[in-house]
């Protein structure tokens, strides 16, 4: 594999899945739903495709909008754009290549999916700026995340009914606690460099709001699952989801960054019980 080839993977994030799943379950959550079971292969396909593509076209942005306050941050300063390994310019080639191929994806999907599409493109591509002046990106950021809740609605039933948004604002809710527990990794750096997040906009109540964003979201799908007629299954599901968060407070309540950071990887096992949780309930 060539040096430049591994540079890309680094820039677009293929080695570190986690912000991948992170977009996943949810989207696999609005797709079992908006299908009451197994959802056609060929949005199932689309969709992965896809969370992948817009993902790692996210990163590249990301990267981009951010190359000058990376230097100074101590977990991104050795990123390829950041470090001088590519430029800038490559950067957005990158980013507009896998944009092109999501919306090829995306226009084998019905209209109202690829109005969608459009959007979602937009919060991606807005969301690095957000950070600048935005005191808590974080729920943005769940938006943009979440934003293949109602896409898979329209998907497969080309219509968006309340149910999806209600999927996507309990996404936002698990968004800014997963993503609360990422930033206080960066906390002190960000600090000083006028970053704007959910970490510093909480101040001293920021591992309660953490908690209480994890508590609005299981609030928020156990009325789901209640209006939708959900039983044993979905519940378990939850109250492992429940049970996982529960943990979570264990490994950030000293704010140590180490433990932040594991505590926010670990929010790929919550998504994926929430996710088991759905595909049992059919």
């Amino acid at each position: 594999m060539s040096k430049k080839l591994i540079l890309y993977i680094r820039l677009i994030r293929l080695d570190k899945p986690i912000g991948i799943l992170l977009l996943l379950w949810p989207t696999l959550w609005g797709l079992w739903l908006a299908a009451d079971g197994v959802p056609p292969l060929k949005e199932l396909l689309i969709f992965i495709a896809g969370t992948v593509l817009m993902r790692s076209a996210g990163c590249a942005v990301n990267d981009y909008a951010d190359r000058e306050f990376d230097k100074h941050v101590a977990r991104t300063v050795n990123r390829p754009l950041t470090s001088g390994q590519i430029s800038g310019t490559e950067a957005l080639v990158v980013t507009a290549v896998l944009t092109l191929l999501a919306g090829v994806l995306a226009l084998q999907l019905n209209g109202l999916s690829i109005k969608l599409a459009v959007v979602a493109v937009i919060l991606a591509g807005s969301y690095p700026f957000f950070k600048r002046f935005f005191a808590i990106p974080q729920a943005y950021l769940g938006i943009a995340f979440g934003f293949g809740i109602p896409m898979a609605f329209a998907a497969v039933r080309n219509e968006i009914p309340m149910v999806a948004w209600c999927l996507l604002l309990a996404n936002v809710f698990w968004t800014i606690a997963y993503d609360t527990e990422y930033a206080l990794v960066d906390k002190d750096d960000d600090l000083k460099i006028g970053i704007k997040t959910s970490a510093i906009t909480f101040g001293r109540f920021d591992i309660v709001a953490v908690m209480g964003c994890y508590a609005a979201f299981i609030g928020i799908m156990t009325l789901v699952g209640a209006q939708l007629g959900f039983g044993l299954a979905y519940f378990a599901g939850l109250l492992v989801a429940a049970a996982i968060a529960i943990y979570h407070f264990t490994l950030i309540k000293q704010r140590n960054p180490a433990l932040c950071f594991k505590a926010f990887l670990h929010n790929n096992w919550l998504g994926a019980a929430v996710l088991a949780g759905v595909v049992f309930s059919y």
